[in-house]
């Protein structure tokens, strides 16, 4: 890749929050403006004895607020993979690539008719990021009446951001729209536990909670082809199977800036 479309950023930080989860927070050159919802692409430089130095890139969507001084990523590592088992072992002064220009139309600019009302914001895994994104815009909480963040897991130490999310929604969302957060962890865990948040905690797929009526009876609010805009944003069989779960509930994919689903295809 030609040099002139990425510059050379500083870790400033990095958070583990499990063997396989960790965030870290880079260097943000002036120059790079993104929405709250679109990713950016991050390389490292793999050393070769005998060729070319190699440079890899792969797409992370933004954590951050599009208004903070630096960027946030979060991420999975990938057992013995070409990119994550390298980043993995990242520390504070290290350097990574960025290209120069966001990507992604998982925003919430595309979403035209119906008008804002209820906003769904469904993630598993490192699919938060996005959404972290979105809440730390005004925005969102000025646009809206109603926002549910679901947030799946496998197992409770997965269970990232839970902090992060209560201070945002205190500190964005006064006098704006009402807020619920619905955790789930579809793996038991018999484990020491936070009663607190046993006490909203689901355990089932997204898809499922969506037929079944859950995810609507623990938000307080029912999907409403006219009223709801719902983004997706994880693994691919989730994507698939709630897309479906929510086309079957009469809602539609948003094309043109019309309709209630939308989704993120870069994973």
């Amino acid at each position: 890749m030609n040099e002139e479309k990425f510059t050379r950023e500083t870790v400033l930080s990095v958070r583990r929050w499990s063997e396989n989860l960790f965030s870290f927070t880079l260097t943000r050159p002036a120059h790079f403006r993104f929405s709250a919802g679109q990713f950016a692409r991050i390389g490292i430089e793999i050393k070769g004895e005998d060729v070319e130095d190699e440079k890899v890139f792969r797409a992370y969507s933004v954590v951050s607020s599009p208004f903070a001084e630096h960027l946030e990523f979060f991420s999975i590592v990938v057992p013995d993979g070409a990119f994550t088992s390298r980043l993995q072992h990242l520390k504070a002064g290290d350097s990574l690539l960025l290209e120069k220009i966001p990507y992604g139309f998982l925003t919430l600019a595309r979403y035209q008719k119906p008008l804002p009302h209820d906003l769904w914001l469904l993630a598993t895994g490192t699919g938060l990021a996005p959404f972290l994104s979105m809440l730390q815009d005004f925005a969102p909480w000025q646009q809206y009446q109603h926002i549910i963040l679901a947030y799946s897991v496998r197992t409770r130490d997965e269970l990232a951001y839970v902090e992060d999310i209560e201070n945002i929604a205190q500190s964005f969302g006064e006098g704006g729209a009402r807020f619920k957060f619905l955790p789930i962890i579809t793996r038991a865990d018999n484990s020491a536990s936070d009663h607190v948040l046993d006490q909203y905690i689901l355990h089932q797929r997204l898809p499922i909670l969506i037929e079944n009526g859950l995810l609507e009876q623990q938000a307080g609010l029912a999907l409403n082809p006219a009223t709801s805009h719902v983004m997706l944003c994880g693994n691919p069989q989730m994507v698939d199977d709630t897309r479906n779960a929510l086309k079957a509930r009469g809602l539609s994919m948003n094309r043109r800036g019309e309709g209630n689903i939308a989704v993120e295809n870069y994973w």
